[in-house]
């Protein structure tokens, strides 16, 4: 039975650029590196770049991308600092929470956000997508 997100691999280009971009401007600590890897992490994630001289650096089209948290107290000094790093932003937010999306220097589609999974239903129980049914609410087990 799954118990929750083991890792994050991404391909990159270029692995040098891409540990600097994750360490130095999203501030993730290098645990490991290798010729043609690296590990990093934060206290919830593992995160594999490993070397793909094959990657593009344009986004793809799909709305595919992984998101980190943020607090509301850093939310704009934490995409100040992105926007001083050069970051291209992707979207505009259109959802609960206030969120950010960028791209890494490979194009991967990255985001940080200020909610959680319980705002998020939350906002969707006042105004739900078309369809929506919650199931389980986050904690409780109980819709």
């Amino acid at each position: 039975m799954l118990r929750g997100l083991n890792h994050l691999t991404l391909s990159v280009s270029e692995l040098g650029r891409s540990i600097e971009f994750y360490r130095d401007v999203l501030g993730l600590i290098l645990n490991a590196r290798w010729d043609t890897g690296a590990y990093l992490s934060l206290p919830d994630l593992w995160l594999c770049l490993t070397l793909d001289n094959q990657r593009s650096t344009q986004p793809h089209p799909e709305y595919t991308h992984y998101a980190f948290t943020v607090t509301k107290g850093d939310f704009v000094s934490s995409i100040e600092h992105l926007r001083t790093h050069g970051v291209e932003e992707w979207r505009q937010n259109q959802s609960e929470g206030d969120s950010f999306y960028f791209l890494d220097p490979d194009g991967h589609k990255l985001e940080i956000h200020v909610g959680d999974l319980h705002s998020r239903l939350d906002a969707c129980r006042q105004n739900p997508y078309s369809g929506m049914e919650i199931l389980i609410w986050p904690g409780d087990g109980a819709g």
